[in-house]
């Protein structure tokens, strides 16, 4: 018998409002026969969306209902497509079962990548347990309250040459270029933080939302989406050993719950 064995890849909390807030990059967890494969900086996982769940701990109150992953984005990465599509053509991004980290430095040990096998097995164990999860709570919020709201929460350091020149926006909102989410409900949203005093705000930017942003968001349909990609140095310190900063959360939590507030605002008008 494994004594370690793994967890379930989700904690899921059912709420009672039109809302779903989705953490797919807030797990840790590593397989130990994993863990040996990886470099001693890939153990420490530096690139988690981390302590998003002690971040939005007041989304409960709210009525959210909450999904957040448990295994590390480097297991398999929730917020990409499953045939490991490129979200953003034309430039750098990592992929589906990363091998280099946000830093550019390899995760694996020599020879220790995944296979094409290894890959579909993890997209079969996490993946799609995951996003059917997903699925159910958005179909059922939406049978329940006729329209239902999407939240796909992120963090990320706010500088990362890799990706973004200069240091990123405080608050990151994207919609798929307006795509994922009625065009009122995302400028209510980005007014809101970019009213946020001491604080900087974007919308699609360069974070328009990752798979699940883009595939759920079907405002037609009554399911609208957004991402939310947050400077991690406004709650958290930024490089080991990645600390919570309660002082700065609680700076900026009032205008997180303001932002959830509005898109209830919205999901209750949007009600056929």
């Amino acid at each position: 018998m494994n004594p370690n064995p793994p967890p379930a890849p989700f904690v899921f909390h059912q709420g009672t409002g039109p809302l779903l807030v989705s953490m797919p990059h807030a797990g840790t967890w590593l397989a130990p026969d994993l863990a040996s494969r990886l470099t001693p900086q890939a153990c420490e996982v530096h690139d988690t969306d981390w302590h998003l769940d002690r971040l939005y701990d007041f989304a409960v109150g709210l009525g959210a209902s909450i999904l957040r992953a448990t295994h590390s984005r480097y297991v398999v990465d929730l917020n990409r497509p499953p045939d490991n599509a490129n979200l953003y053509p034309g430039q750098d991004t990592t992929g589906l079962c990363p091998i280099d980290a946000f830093d550019g430095t390899p995760l694996y040990l020599p020879g220790q990548t995944p296979d094409e096998a290894e890959i579909a097995a993890r997209r079969e164990a996490v993946w799609h347990p995951y996003h059917a999860q997903l699925a159910r709570e958005l179909a059922r919020i939406r049978a329940l309250h006729g329209a239902a709201v999407l939240w796909d929460a992120h963090s990320i350091r706010s500088i990362v040459p890799r990706f973004f020149d200069g240091r990123l926006p405080d608050f990151n909102l994207g919609t798929a270029d307006g795509a994922s989410c009625d065009p009122a409900l995302a400028e209510a949203v980005l007014a809101i933080a970019k009213a946020a005093p001491g604080y900087t705000a974007v919308l699609n930017g360069r974070f328009k939302g990752g798979h699940i942003t883009r595939h759920y968001g079907q405002p037609a349909k009554g399911v609208h989406a957004i991402q939310m990609e947050m400077a991690q140095c406004t709650y958290m310190q930024e490089q080991m050993p990645f600390d919570y900063l309660p002082e700065a959360a609680a700076q900026v939590q009032p205008h997180l719950q303001a932002m959830l507030q509005a898109v209830l605002r919205f999901a209750e008008t949007a009600r056929p």
